[in-house]
């Protein structure tokens, strides 16, 4: 029987490990990518390309690379824990070269319509139309991966803002920002306070004449280095951390980390506080916006409330002079080639898992990283490609379609509940729930209470150590020889990320003795109990 064939939309970091998981399951993938190169997001160009994600030149991720790696395929020990995009751009190489990925992708190819089959019903079969140097061709296939991303259609609300038609300065996205050069000089204000936001604000400050940094609800603004120096997540992303979290009610949550956050610098005096808690939106992650404002270099203001010619009027009354303005506001997501399959309003789009369409007659058609997480996408679009690939050969069922749509509108309830409302709050998901869910699905999820009973010392770092996506790889599909030292090797490179010359040293042992630790993996088995019965 010939492989079954899988269309791969998109070779960015979802389209890549979506492509190896295919092989890996013995399907026969093409992957068809608009552009020139892989990298999606990731790949700096000097300027923008429709239909593509774009970052500026000094982009750095907000995750470590311990846990922002595929899972059987760890970041040279070397590579700084927070990656440049030039360094992320490399590591992807090396796994496009590793995995042999590159001769099944179709580059300046588009997708121009991805529509069912007339015997869909039966075979699950859909039809392609693609665009290569101005020549159609439709071709045939069993299943199709959609790995195009969410930062593609940039959202200007220029109607928000009254006046703008009459400002007789520039205005931009920050998509189409690429360094400060160009604003040597001016008065820039920066309309947005997220990860885009505070980055530019932070960087045109060391150039422009002055910069505003104007938001309607405030921030609290996280840091990459945690207390110790170690990556922040390396610190708190622990399955043990993860079962407190689930003991303490999210308000508690919320209190501790603000303080915390405050004891860093206080969010109200430097005018960030929101109304809202720290755990109720997406992250926002700089280590120098407070410098930059207690040195005068980025101003604080509140929501732009009309322009003029050549100012800006904020709802404080207050009033400047401003020469750019710079809209970090954000992006939409649509998928016109798959139009009468799923419709995305308001950001929203219902899938199950946030993976699949729940009225599909066969699942053969599945979203890959179409989620905003707390922590790194590249793991969990790795683990929803492992997944959705097994339901493509058949060795995974999904539920009932009453029953997926039950959990959707549960997922949905459950962000409106918790998250401040706003079109980026509609495809949110945190790292270890989300994850652990995903591996259940797929039979991977680590098994602590075997751990502790056969392997104490690794036990002890699956459960107290950083959730890397190593611990997916231990057990079930896709088991890899490599993940147990991988997990027990972690701090080392994230040591050696810091001391290169750390790399050539031997990973030290276990400082506890053997004996106290099985005497204490003993005493760990109870409250593994009680964490498995909490996370079923």
């Amino acid at each position: 029987m010939p492989a079954r064939r899988v269309a791969v939309i998109g070779a960015g970091a979802s389209g890549l490990c979506a492509l190896k998981c295919c092989l890996d399951e013995g399907l026969e993938p093409t992957c068809f990518e608009r552009s020139k190169d892989i990298g999606g997001l990731w790949r700096f160009e000097e300027h923008p390309e429709d239909g593509r994600a774009s970052i500026y030149r000094s982009v750095i991720i907000n995750t470590s690379k311990e846990i922002m790696c595929f899972s059987d395929f760890p970041i040279p020990e070397d590579f700084p824990n927070y990656m440049h995009n030039s360094k992320i751009m490399e590591y992807f190489r090396m796994y496009a070269q590793h995995f042999d990925l590159l001769r099944h992708i179709r580059f300046r190819t588009s997708v121009c319509r991805v529509s069912k089959r007339p015997d869909f019903a039966s075979s699950g079969q859909w039809e392609v139309l693609t665009e290569s140097e101005g020549k159609q061709e439709a071709a045939v296939f069993d299943a199709v991966l959609v790995c195009s991303g969410h930062h593609t259609n940039a959202h200007l609300p220029l109607s928000s803002f009254p006046g703008l038609e009459k400002f007789e300065g520039c205005y931009l996205h920050s998509r189409d920002y690429k360094n400060s050069q160009p604003f040597f000089g001016k008065r820039v204000v920066v309309v947005g306070i997220g990860n885009s936001g505070i980055d530019i604000a932070v960087e045109l400050s060391h150039t422009a004449k002055q910069v505003f940094l104007s938001t309607r609800r405030g921030s609290w603004v996280l840091h990459r280095v945690a207390d110790n120096g170690y990556p922040f997540d390396f610190n708190y992303s622990s399955r043990f951390l993860h079962l407190l979290q689930n003991l303490v009610p999210r308000s508690v949550q919320n209190s501790l980390m603000e303080w915390k956050l405050n004891a860093r610098f206080d969010h109200t005096l430097y005018g960030l506080k929101p109304k809202h808690g720290v755990l109720d939106t997406h992250p926002t992650v700089n280590d120098d916006l407070p410098n930059r404002i207690i040195s005068g270099r980025v101003r604080m203001k509140p929501n732009i409330r009309e322009f003029t010619e050549t100012s800006a009027i904020f709802e404080d009354g207050t009033r400047e002079d401003v020469d750019v303005v710079v809209f970090a506001t954000g992006y939409s997501f649509s998928f016109p080639f798959l139009e009468g399959c799923v419709k995305v309003v308001e950001n929203q789009i219902p899938l199950y898992k946030f993976m699949f369409p729940p009225d599909l007659e066969k699942p053969t058609l599945a979203f890959i990283g179409l989620i905003q997480p707390w922590g790194a996408i590249m793991p969990m679009s790795e683990l929803q490609s492992r997944w959705a690939t097994r339901v493509f050969k058949g060795l995974n069922k999904l539920p009932l379609q009453h029953d997926m749509e039950a959990d959707i509108e549960q997922k949905k309830e459950a962000m409106a509940k918790r998250y401040v409302k706003s079109q980026r709050h509609t495809i949110q998901v945190d790292l270890i729930p989300y994850m652990d869910e995903i591996a259940c699905q797929l039979g991977v999820k680590p098994n602590l209470l075997s751990l502790f009973l056969t392997d104490p010392r690794l036990a002890m770092e699956v459960a107290f150590g950083p959730c890397t996506p190593y611990q997916y790889r231990l057990r079930g599909p896709g088991a890899w020889a490599g993940a147990r030292e991988a997990i027990l090797t972690q701090k080392q490179r994230m040591v050696s990320g810091l001391q290169p010359r750390a790399a050539r040293r031997p990973a030290r042992p276990s400082a506890l003795p053997h004996v106290l630790t099985v005497l204490f993996s003993i005493g760990m088995i109870m409250a593994t109990l009680v964490y498995v019965s909490l996370s079923a």
